[in-house]
């Protein structure tokens, strides 16, 4: 898995989410369902937008956000909210 994240989303990661690179490679890999597409129309792109919600490997849970293009260029990451988790965990 070739995760792109841009010098501008690395910046917000870092200072406003305080979430690494690392954290979305665990939250990869400790997906336990599928990923939701972002069906709002200021978010939607093409391909279209897509998210889950996973637990890092110490136990903080992200929703992340994603574009599938010749790898996986991140949007962003952040705490999951208590409606992310609940969207999440009854269509995922």
């Amino acid at each position: 898995m070739k995760l792109i994240i841009s010098a501008k989303v690395a910046g917000k990661l870092a200072k406003k989410h305080n979430v690494t690179e690392d954290e979305i490679v665990e939250c990869f890999a400790n997906r336990t369902a599928g990923f939701l597409l972002d069906e709002r129309e200021y978010h939607k792109t093409e391909p279209p937008t897509r998210w889950f919600v996973a637990e890092t490997n110490r136990g903080r849970l992200l929703k992340v956000v994603f574009v599938p293009t010749n790898g996986i260029f991140i949007k962003t990451a952040y705490e999951a909210n208590a409606d992310e988790i609940r969207i999440y965990n009854s269509k995922a």
